[in-house]
C-alpha cells in the first residue's frame, strides 16, 4: 500500500482582480473567495490515483486560519480520506516555517505508527509564489525530492515522476521512496467532489494541531502587482459594408481562405 500526504494551501481564487492588503504583504482576499490552487488540485488528483492502486490512503494537510477547513473539506469529497489543520495565521509564516511544521506532523504521525511512503505538494503557492516548502521540507526529513513535475507513478519502492525538458521534450526522474515531489499543473484532469463525496467528507474529522514554535516569519520585503495590460478594440465597421474587413481578418488569423 501507498499512503500519501498531499499539502495544499487556502488561497485567495484569482479569477478575478488581484489586489494586496495595505502592507503589501499578502493578497487581499475580502472580495474574491477562497480555493485550493490549480497545482495543488493536480497535487490532489495523482495522490487519489496513487493510493487507490493498491489501497493505499491520502491524508490532506494544511496551514491556516480555522476558516482553511472548508479547503480540506473540497479535497476529502474528492477521494482524501483523512485531513490535518495546522491551525495558525499562514502570513506570518515564511517557506521555512511552513516545511518545519509540515516535517513535524510527519515525524508526530510517524512516532504513532502512521507513515507516508510519499508527500506531494504544489510547485508554488498561487498567493506569495514561495517556490521552497517542498525543497526545505525535504531537506527536513532527510528525502529525496523532485520538483515541478506534472505525473507521478509508483512503483517497486520507487517514484518515476514526469514533467517538461527544456528542449520541450520529457525528463523523467526516478527517486526511491519515501519521497517528496512537488506537481505543477497541467498532467492530469482533477476531478470535482460529488454530492456523495460532499456528504462523506463532512464526516470526517479533521485532526488539528498548533504550531510547534514561533514563526520566524517570511522576511518578505513586499508583494507587487503587475499592471493591468491595456486593451485595444478595433471596429470592422457597420452592417454589410464590414464583411470584407471581416473576411480580411479570418484570413490573417488563417481560419478562412
Amino acid at each position: 500500500m501507498t499512503d500519501v500526504l498531499v499539502c495544499v494551501k487556502r488561497v485567495p481564487d484569482s479569477s478575478g482582480e488581484v489586489l494586496l492588503t495595505g502592507d503589501a504583504q499578502a493578497v487581499d482576499a475580502r472580495f474574491v473567495g477562497f480555493t485550493v490552487s490549480a497545482h495543488e488540485s493536480c497535487a490532489v488528483e495523482i495522490a487519489v490515483k496513487i493510493a487507490g492502486v493498491d489501497g493505499g490512503a491520502v491524508t490532506a494537510l494544511t496551514l491556516g486560519p480555522a476558516e482553511a477547513v472548508e479547503q480540506l473539506r473540497s479535497v476529502l469529497g474528492v477521494g482524501c480520506s483523512a485531513a490535518v489543520l495546522v491551525e495558525a495565521d499562514p502570513v506570518g509564516f515564511g517557506p521555512a516555517d511552513v516545511a518545519r511544521e509540515i516535517a513535524a506532523v510527519v515525524s508526530a504521525h510517524e512516532a504513532a505508527g502512521r507513515t507516508y511512503d510519499l508527500i506531494l505538494l504544489g510547485n508554488d503557492a498561487a498567493d506569495t509564489g514561495d517556490f521552497q516548502v517542498g525543497i526545505r521540507l525535504a531537506y527536513e526529513l532527510g528525502r529525496p525530492v523532485v520538483n515541478g513535475v506534472k505525473t507521478v507513478e509508483v512503483a517497486g519502492g520507487s517514484a518515476t515522476a514526469r514533467g517538461a525538458g527544456a528542449d520541450g521534450g520529457v525528463e523523467t526522474y526516478r527517486v526511491p521512496l519515501p519521497a517528496v515531489v512537488t506537481v505543477l499543473e497541467g498532467g492530469v484532469e482533477p476531478r470535482y467532489p460529488t454530492i456523495t463525496g460532499r456528504m462523506k467528507a463532512k464526516k470526517i474529522m479533521v485532526e488539528t494541531v498548533v504550531p510547534g514554535r514561533e514563526p520566524d516569519g517570511p522576511r518578505r520585503v513586499r508583494l507587487t502587482s503587475p499592471p493591468a495590460q491595456p486593451s485595444a478594440v478595433t471596429v470592422l465597421g457597420e452592417g454589410p459594408s464590414a464583411a470584407p474587413a471581416v473576411v480580411d481578418l479570418l484570413r490573417e488569423l488563417g481560419v478562412a481562405r
